[in-house]
């Protein structure tokens, strides 16, 4: 297997795909029209994490808005798009979130999970998961896994739903793959090298 870097994932020009990132977490796609065109959206804990996504779109080509969910918390939401289509198409069925069956998250993708639900915690790093979709979480234990990340699934009681990177390696290689601390970021949230 091709061993994966942030950096050389970044040499190309980033595409609309990364997005995926997102629906790792607890983001959503929605199809209109007879799938002519798709929307994302996520709510995340912090502004930061909203402002860094609003970016990370904008740098893909796709306009998204920085809101408010019912409860207040940041909320960011694309437009409907015709290019937003084919990224729906293979992570719904019908109206359910579902893993690709090949899906195997590179730097760019793990850098948009982690930006949507991503944080330390002692002795390892948590990428958050769907609480509403619990039929995408061993679907993604296999797909980090395919991306040379083996990640262990942790429940809501520990924490979670989550999937938990540990060690020393696999923590330094997820920081090499999601690249540096974004602006504004509190740093406890980011996978560093120790």
């Amino acid at each position: 297997m091709d061993q994966l870097s942030f950096y050389s994932a970044e040499a190309r020009h980033p595409r609309i795909a990364d997005l995926a990132g997102l629906l790792c977490g607890p983001a959503q796609a929605v199809g209109f029209g007879r799938g002519t065109a798709a929307r994302l959206s996520v709510v995340v804990d912090d502004e930061w994490r909203a402002r860094s996504l609003v970016l990370a779109c904008a740098d893909r080509g796709v306009e998204a808005e920085l809101g408010r969910s019912d409860e207040g918390r940041p909320l960011v939401r694309t437009a409907f798009r015709a290019d937003l289509t084919e990224l729906a198409r293979h992570w719904l069925r019908g109206a359910v979130k579902s893993v690709p069956a090949d899906f195997a998250p590179d730097g760019c993708a793990l850098r948009l999970w982690a930006l949507t639900a991503g944080r330390l915690e002692p002795g390892g790093y948590l990428l958050g998961l769907d609480p509403h979709a619990p039929e995408t979480h061993e679907p993604l234990v296999a797909a980090l896994a395919r991306s040379g990340l083996p990640a262990r699934f942790i429940g809501a009681r520990a924490g979670g739903p989550a999937l938990r990177v540990t060690g020393k390696r696999r923590i330094a290689r997820l920081a090499e793959l999601v690249g540096p601390v974004p602006d504004g970021a509190i740093e406890r949230t980011w996978p560093l090298v120790s």
